[in-house]
This record gives C-alpha cells, sequence and structure tokens, in this order.
C-alpha cells in the first residue's frame, strides 16, 4: 500500500515551505535534545523527536494541513517548521512555529508564517486563527507582534499549563 500526501509547496522571498521529511530529522533532534527546544515540549530524547516527525505529517493526513519544512532558498539549509496546527484537545485552530538555532533572528518565522495563514485563509476558508505562546517565550510573542497578532487570554492547556492565546487579525484585516 502506497500512502501519498498532498502537501502544497509554498514560497516566500527567501524559503521553499515543503513537506517534512527523514532528512530534517539530524537537525530536530539537535534542536530537541537542547534547551532551545523548552518552549516546544523539549528536550526530549531522538527517539521521541522522530515520533513529533510523524505527528506532524500525521497531522496533514487527519486534518489536510500541516507544520512546513522550511528550507532557505539559498542555501538549501533546514530552518525549521511553520504552519498550521489543531490536533484533539486543542484550543483552536493555530498558525505556529518553531525555528531551528541558526535560524532565529532573520525573520524566517514572519515571512513563514504571513504564507501559512494566508494559505489558512484563502486556501481553507480560516475565518480566525490563534497562536499559543508560551508566557516566558519573548521571541515568540515578538513574531506574533509582526505578524499584528494580539494578545487575548491566558488558556490552562492539559500538556504544557497557563499558555498564552495571541489571535491573529481576521483575512479582510491582512489579505
Amino acid at each position: 500500500m502506497t500512502l501519498s500526501l498532498n502537501i502544497p509547496v509554498l514560497t516566500t522571498d527567501r524559503l521553499i515551505m515543503r513537506a517534512p521529511c527523514e532528512a530534517d530529522f539530524t537537525a530536530e533532534a539537535d534542536f530537541y535534545t537542547s534547551d532551545a527546544s523548552k518552549f516546544v515540549g523539549g528536550p526530549m530524547p531522538a527517539h521521541r523527536t522522530w515520533r513529533l516527525l510523524a505527528t506532524i505529517l500525521g497531522h496533514w493526513v487527519m486534518r489536510g494541513y500541516g507544520f512546513w519544512a522550511l528550507e532557505d532558498k539559498a542555501t538549501g539549509t533546514y530552518q525549521g517548521r511553520v504552519g498550521l496546527w489543531f490536533p484533539h484537545g486543542w484550543s483552536e485552530r493555530e498558525i505556529g512555529w518553531t525555528l531551528m538555532p541558526n535560524a532565529i533572528g532573520k525573520g524566517f518565522a514572519t515571512e513563514a508564517a504571513v504564507a501559512a495563514r494566508t494559505h489558512a485563509y484563502r486556501s481553507l476558508g480560516w475565518e480566525t486563527a490563534i497562536s499559543q505562546i508560551d508566557p516566558k517565550n519573548e521571541a515568540s510573542k515578538a513574531v506574533a507582534h509582526r505578524l499584528d497578532a494580539q494578545f487575548e487570554t491566558m488558556y490552562d492547556d492539559p500538556e504544557y499549563g497557563p499558555t498564552e492565546i495571541w489571535r491573529h487579525p481576521a483575512p479582510e484585516d491582512c489579505l
């Protein structure tokens, strides 16, 4: 049996947003075994990171959308992932981002999140989206600000604890 996923490729000025693949695993495993992953469920051992990548691909199967791997057009280097997320039990449909340490501070998260949000609004018909952010994650809050998202409320996530909910502008306000 062959399973094929229809994951659209999106492009921005500097990035190719493509399907996650096993070649991304080494960078993800390095990231998730470090303290840099503390805001996104880490640190965790490599075998759990592999399962996380499988979950990310499975989300595409079950929901028809998910996280894209970010590839730098200039270098071909894996930069992290940005995408659309709504697993069972999540508060609402989300736009999320996780960058590898070498990609932080270059504007990649904002650039890719705009493309993901545009896809959600134009292609999937979403009328709203949130981003759940750890209250101590100042870098992620800065990305939310650049996306014109607004802090809305605190949410007690059953797995991650207190989480800030940032509301993205409606389609008519950002497309």
